[in-house]
């Protein structure tokens, strides 16, 4: 694989225009100590470019252009149009968006447009070209970086007409329209166009819960709409740029599992993918790591983390410190999942607003001092002395999982059978077994060469659209394993249900028939009874199901169900497909997986047991393998790599890793 730049990039946002002159030259002699390369910047300063409607400025950009250029380092140079001046917002008041409770917002905040809005379009398309034309033939910008964190729905009149007019393009007629979204139920047929209007609070969408809604078909397509909106947004001012500027690599920073827009479709627009990693105090790292697979799996390429904090954030619920070394770990982490580039949220702490205890680089003391600084530095020298050896290596698998921001919207709108069945949390159970296993993992699209895999898994695969079901048929046919189980099969791409019995377009495949689906309650539970004599439990959702050729791996023990499949498999041409019909405890979702693992012929990258994190990145005739201690407390180092050396310390590996030890053996 390509990579774009020449080095790991080091460094991240950096905003001296917040700060008096004299500060600037204390920076640069810190960001040296530190091997600080690249900084980011020019991240909002829209309103510092460009005053008034008729007027640009660009002297004290210039100003600091000139200085990173002459201290030779990569610049990541942003666009600035993640937050509005109050001059656009006062002179245009509709460039604001509408949020799900019918209210038009007011200058403030940042990420407040109409993604709709030509007016907003006009003066953000003009200032990127301004942009580009200054600074595009500059070497030391190495990356433009969009916008900011893309997201916020519109609910507008200006996006009520936008969707009508995606709706006419995608559907052809109101007829078509009608049928999707299955508008006899409540009388809601429509006769005009004019008649659709968004679906927020105000309308068919659930006043109390943003979450849920009346009509899942519309509500579905205004997130397939409002995507494609935003990303209109980033292709004008990408294109724009690459009016001027050809060459250099154009990015916009996503946020791993947001929710509102489809990732996958806007990796398609971009030159690398870019995202910013904040992982709360609890947050287990398999999910973490589950992300960092998802941003590779985008473009199936290294991807850039462009925000991380060094110590703790400032916006969750509880914003612990990073333990000594955390960060360190976590930076490697990063690395072994795809990464070429380490970059924080800040690089100097700000003195008001929000974000002013957000964790950075350089802390409100100013010293060179402090434990963050340190150890900021301490991995600055490893990424250094590493050079550009990792740049551009594989993670090589035989596992993909299917990540599907259209089963996501679907899955979490559709109302039963129950409000706890959350799409993420599905996905990373499964993730987790992988992760704990040391198998690598691909997170792929719904639309991915299934070919290139031993085993597919598919939970909740809810929204099965036209043509998957063929694919996933084809795949085991030619030898492949899928796993799947309830709520699969459901509906297709407007959430009307496939008819004929679940799962639908998957029956035939998984051989089951799931006649009813009970819902069980927070406390409540039942039993799987494995064929091999051992038990689990079970909660959430439980399947009722029939076996149509498929054999049953496990069965329920308790209820009127009792003695029903509740796990099976499927022989279908030369592969196989397991079918989980209820939320098994970590046990038994193991037990499964293991079962699956064999049959497919899977294996883990080390044979030994170990509750270390184990990565391996391939480049050319290379092998690099990261040891990771993620666990709080040590772990004997495996003796699959007993006396080779960490290149990242030059010691011989044995012992054993401290808490956040982080090791790299060359092969």
């Amino acid at each position: 694989m390509k990579t774009p730049f020449s080095r790991i990039l080091y460094g991240g946002d950096y905003n001296p225009n917040q700060w008096p002159r004299e500060i600037w030259d204390e920076d640069m002699r810190l960001f040296k100590k530190a091997s600080i390369n690249s900084v980011t910047i020019n991240v909002f300063s829209w309103a510092k470019l460009q005053p008034n409607e008729e007027t640009y400025d660009f002297s004290q950009l210039d100003e600091i252009v000139d200085m990173l250029s002459k201290e030779n380092y990569e610049i990541v140079l942003a666009t600035s149009t993640g937050a509005m001046p109050a001059w656009l917002v006062k002179n245009y008041p509709e460039v604001t968006r509408v949020d799900y409770e019918g209210r038009r917002h007011k200058f403030g905040q940042r990420h407040n447009h109409c993604p709709n809005s030509l007016v907003y379009q006009k003066y953000a398309r003009q200032l990127a070209l301004e942009l580009a034309k200054r600074y595009g033939s500059n070497p030391h910008v190495v990356c433009w970086h969009i916008s900011n964190e893309y997201n916020s729905a519109c609910y507008c009149e200006n996006c009520e007409k936008a969707f009508r007019i995606w709706l006419r393009k995608k559907y052809g007629s109101l007829e078509a329209v009608n049928q999707a979204w299955n508008t006899e139920f409540w009388g809601h047929t429509f006769y005009d166009w004019d008649e659709i209007v968004a679906p927020n609070a105000l309308a068919d969408g659930m006043s109390w819960n943003e979450s849920k809604t009346a009509f899942a078909g519309i509500s579905i397509d205004y997130c397939r709409f409002m995507s494609d909106s935003i990303l209109e947004n980033y292709k004008l001012e990408r294109d724009a740029i690459r009016s001027v500027d050809p060459d250099t690599p154009i990015t916009t920073n996503l946020m791993g599992t947001y929710k509102g827009l489809d990732y996958f479709k806007w990796a398609k627009e971009m030159d690398v993918v870019s995202w910013d990693n904040y992982p709360a105090y609890n947050t287990p790292w398999s999910l973490t790591a589950m992300r960092h697979d998802l941003m590779r799996g985008l473009k199936g390429k290294p991807f850039m983390l462009m925000e991380q904090t060094p110590s703790q954030q400032n916006w969750q619920d509880y914003n612990s410190l990073k333990r000594p070394g955390q960060m360190r770990a976590q930076s490697w982490q990063t690395i072994a999942h795809g990464a070429d580039t380490i970059q924080f949220f800040q690089l100097r702490r700000s003195v008001g607003a929000c974000e002013k205890f957000h964790g950075a680089v350089i802390s409100h003391s100013g010293s060179a001092e402090t434990r963050v600084f340190k150890e900021v530095s301490q991995l600055g020298a490893e990424l250094a002395a590493l050079g550009s050896q990792t740049l551009g290596a594989e993670n090589p698998g035989e596992v993909g999982i299917i990540f599907d921001w259209e089963n996501y919207w679907a899955l979490e709108y559709t109302s039963g059978p129950t409000v706890d069945l959350k799409y993420e949390a599905q996905i990373h159970q499964y993730y987790r077994y992988f992760y704990e296993h040391h198998i690598p993992v691909d997170m792929i699209p719904i639309d991915a060469d299934f070919s290139r895999y031993k085993v597919v898994v598919a939970p909740v695969l809810y929204m099965v659209k036209e043509g998957v079901a063929e694919a996933l048929e084809s795949f085991v046919a030619n030898g492949g394993t899928v796993i799947t189980g309830f709520m699969s099969g459901i509906v297709g791409q407007s959430d009307n249900v496939h008819l004929g019995g679940y799962p639908g377009p998957l029956r035939k495949m998984c051989g089951v028939w799931a006649e009813e689906i009970d819902a069980l309650a927070p406390g409540q539970s039942n039993t799987l009874q494995f064929a091999d004599g051992g038990q689990s439990k079970c909660g959430l959702l439980c399947d009722i199901l029939h076996l149509e050729g498929a054999e049953a791996l496990a069965e329920y023990s308790e209820d009127f169900y009792a003695g029903t499949p509740a796990v099976t498999k499927n022989s279908f041409g030369k592969g196989c497909v397991y079918y989980v019909g209820t939320m098994p405890d970590h046990g038994g979702l193991e037990k499964i997986l293991d079962n699956m693992a064999e049959t497919a012929g899977v294996l883990p990258l080390i044979s030994e047991t170990t509750e270390l994190e184990i990565v391996c990145r391939k480049i050319e005739d290379r092998e690099y393998w990261f040891i990771l201690n993620l666990t709080g407390k040590p772990q004997p180092a495996p003796q699959t790599f007993a006396g080779e050396t960490d290149i990242l310390t030059g010691s011989a590996v044995g012992g054993q890793l401290e808490p956040f030890d982080a090791l790299l053996v060359r092969r």
